[in-house]
């Protein structure tokens, strides 16, 4: 879940210790927010010419591209179905596929094709995108008046459970990457993983906080030798040896991550071609200790390492309340040719454990109140007086911290990407982004509010975290793709009717309007028919429990 703590009793500050802004030792001043931080703004306000800023936010192999803005993105190519480069020609008329998509509206954001075409599957393959009829060995899938999009990688979930996945399907999700860490060594993941026989994809990335109470019972606070340094980086290469396809540090939570530290792993990601993934140090705005001090430290671990930087979750860390400044100290150190991009969630509230750091002084920090907070699973604000309660029993508590501003900024930033930080329990102890995170973007920032383009939005839940992790995991390179010769995770939606349903109330919910679900070719969702786990709990409507397409996603 966002912002979660290591471990919700290890990481309770202890009352006598000194304030954490005080263990503070990271101060960077180089101020690259200034830059284009003018022209940014002018991202908060759709319909705006967006002049030379189109031009900033594109980035190498992206289509052409007309404005930033409101539902302008790629410009749609509807004549030429796309085609991986490897792919084999596609079969012939009389070729009989085994499953056939027809009707729909295709739309593959990384070629900016977008028309309506059939789409025939040969096992785990796209092996064709045709204006012509194709044959299928059984009814084919009708998808008129649907989008047929490639499935939509989730970067920034946690561990299949055996239960959040299914649900995942119905927010249109085929892959779900633990970028922000798997929480156990990567030798450990991946069979406690594919136990679990999966209906998506899954991989993830090493954890770090994980990792340091292994190397001579480092605390969250304590600041690791030169030595434990070694021995963090070194248990680090094995897990990615193991199948990790990136490296996660969280220093808010881990506030004695020093910046040897943090190189050692930047220098280490660079050799072994993963990304860095990190959760930043800093959430509030307030000396010392601010964000622009976080986000200057990635910067810094970028040019210094020549690491590619990921930062997790923006809208709640780096960029609440001044999310144009944010991008613009980011856009800068991408015109330097650094490869820093980031992620958002569309909600105006986080949620962690109320005894976590991220809590401590947070009236102050985030400028809230009591009326601000929200335990999951209840429906009233707190007060001091249940505040109290709720703190003694260390509750996962929403707290709306961010603006509306914060999150469509983040959206309309070319390389900011969607991440759920989320999957949901069997407890619904959750954040509703565990369930609706993705037909959120597509239902109230793409059609209700028209913030970003349809192709935009699903661009960054497909084309774009693969091409981020193609590198570390050559089996990306294949996947958020809607091409010949990839693979055949396909997600087929309303766009008229997608919406996400879950609240804080009821995080549990399922979204409605993904009516079909393809994994590898193979079917695990379609529009109706009940569902229920092997406890007999509901899972969403026209989930397939007897199918498991799901493969993990690691380094060859």
């Amino acid at each position: 879940m966002d912002d979660e703590p290591v471990d919700s009793g290890a990481g309770t500050p202890d009352p006598a210790a000194p304030p954490i802004v005080d263990r503070r030792k990271l101060l960077f001043g180089a101020g690259f927010g200034a830059v284009n931080l003018a022209m940014l703004r002018t991202i908060s306000a759709p319909g705006r010419d967006a002049g030379n800023l189109a031009k900033i936010l594109s980035e190498p192999g992206d289509a052409p591209q007309t404005s930033v803005l409101a539902g302008q993105d790629v410009e749609p190519t509807t004549s030429v179905p796309p085609r991986m480069a490897n792919a084999a020609p596609p079969p012939g008329p009389d070729h009989v596929f085994d499953h056939v998509i027809s009707g729909g509206r295709v739309i593959d954001p990384g070629s900016g094709f977008d028309a309506i075409a059939n789409v025939g599957i040969d096992g785990a393959t796209i092996s064709s995108i045709s204006f012509e009829r194709l044959n299928s060995k059984q009814a084919a899938i009708d998808a008129t008046g649907l989008v047929v999009a490639p499935g939509f990688i989730d970067l920034l979930s946690y561990q299949l459970n055996g239960y959040g996945e299914w649900f995942k399907l119905a927010d249109g999700v085929t892959t779900n990457l633990c970028m922000h860490g798997i929480d156990a060594p990567a030798a450990e993941f991946f069979p406690k993983m594919a136990a679990l026989r999966p209906p998506i994809h899954y991989g993830g990335a090493y954890d770090n906080a994980a990792i340091r109470p292994d190397i001579g019972s480092l605390g969250i606070y304590d600041e690791p030798s030169a030595e434990q340094v070694e021995q963090i980086i070194a248990a680090a290469n094995t897990d990615v040896a193991n199948g990790a396809i990136g490296l996660h540090l969280q220093p808010e939570y881990t506030p004695g991550i020093t910046t040897q530290e943090l190189m050692r792993h930047g220098e280490l990601a660079t050799r072994v071609g993963v990304p860095v993934f990190m959760h930043i140090r800093y959430s509030e705005d307030q000396e010392p200790g601010t964000q622009a001090e976080a986000i200057d430290e990635v910067v810094r671990l970028a040019r210094e390492t020549g690491a590619a930087v990921h930062v997790e979750h923006i809208n709640s860390t780096g960029g609440t309340g001044r999310m144009a400044e944010a991008i613009g100290t980011l856009e800068a150190a991408r015109a330097e040719g650094l490869e820093i991009t980031a992620c958002v969630y569309p909600y105006t509230f986080w949620a962690t454990y109320l005894r976590s750091s991220r809590y401590v002084d947070w009236q102050e920090k985030y400028g809230i109140s009591y009326g601000d907070l929200q335990v999951a699973g209840r429906s009233e604000r707190l007060t001091e007086a249940t505040y109290r309660t709720a703190y003694a029993e260390n509750m996962l508590t929403a707290a709306f911290a961010m603006s509306d501003e914060d999150i469509d900024v983040a959206l309309r930033a070319r390389w900011v990407m969607i991440g759920s930080d989320a999957i949901l329990e069997t407890a619904h102890n959750n954040h509703p982004r565990a369930t609706g995170c993705f037909s959120r973007v597509l239902g109230t920032y793409v059609r209700d509010r028209n913030v970003i383009s349809l192709r935009a939005a699903l661009g960054k839940m497909t084309i774009r975290p693969a091409r981020l992790l193609q590198k570390a995991s050559p089996d990306l390179a294949r996947k958020g793709r809607m091409q010949m010769g990839a693979d055949a995770d396909v997600t087929i939606f309303n766009a008229e009717t997608i919406t996400d349903r879950s609240t804080i109330a009821e995080p549990w919910l399922p979204s409605t309007g993904v009516d079909w679900v393809l994994v590898n070719g193979t079917i695990a969702k379609r529009p109706t028919g009940s569902a229920s786990d092997a406890e007999g709990r509901p899972l969403p409507d026209g989930v397939d429990t007897s199918v498991a397409p799901g493969s993990a996603l690691r380094p060859i």
